[in-house]
């Protein structure tokens, strides 16, 4: 039941495409057009806590790492589910943007577990709504990407969401029992 809906939700979504959003969703997935909003969130960082933003960049490396390896170091090797471009019996359905397949398995989204990560941390640390809705929004349009490439299963990409907001959360309950957040 939930590969029924993991294919029908992956067709709809992957079934809507056009040369546009092609090229759109392509560039959303690449990690050069997420270093301007690096450099602003880093910045933002250390306007807002000084000193104390080299303990919090700190932590929101080590839980974005540790999201990534969950999700691709452990999760990946342990359950093995391949990519819905390398489902024999999906591909001729499937539209491939830019004869891009990804790696052979996909539980979890790393994307999904990375970017979930660093919203929820940053959105805590920073505590400024439109810095939380643009976070959102970006999540949203990095995880829709996964699905509209067809690299990744929704639920694929809702397991990266987890593991993403499980872990930003003990990174950032790390800082407040330490007290490097003060309240």
């Amino acid at each position: 039941m939930i590969q029924h809906f993991d294919e029908a939700i992956l067709l709809f979504i992957n079934g809507h495409h056009s040369p546009f959003w092609d090229d759109v969703f392509w560039y959303v997935s690449t990690k050069w057009l997420r270093i301007p909003l690096y450099v602003f969130l880093v910045g933002w960082l250390v306007w807002k806590y000084r000193w104390r933003s080299l303990w919090c960049l700190l932590v929101v490396v080590a839980v974005v790492g540790l999201s990534d390896f969950i999700a691709s170091g452990v999760l990946k090797p342990l359950v093995l589910r391949l990519r819905p471009t390398h489902t024999e019996s999906l591909t001729e359905h499937l539209h491939i943007v830019h004869a891009y397949v990804g790696g052979l398995y996909s539980f979890a989204s790393s994307h999904a577990a990375n970017t979930m990560c660093l919203a929820v941390i940053v959105s805590l640390l920073c505590k400024n709504r439109y810095i939380t809705a643009f976070l959102a929004f970006y999540v949203v349009i990095n995880c829709y990407s996964r699905m509209y490439m067809a690299v990744h299963w929704p639920t694929d990409i809702l397991a990266g969401l987890a593991i993403g907001t499980l872990i930003a959360f003990i990174g950032y309950m790390l800082l407040v029992k330490t007290k490097v957040l003060r309240k």
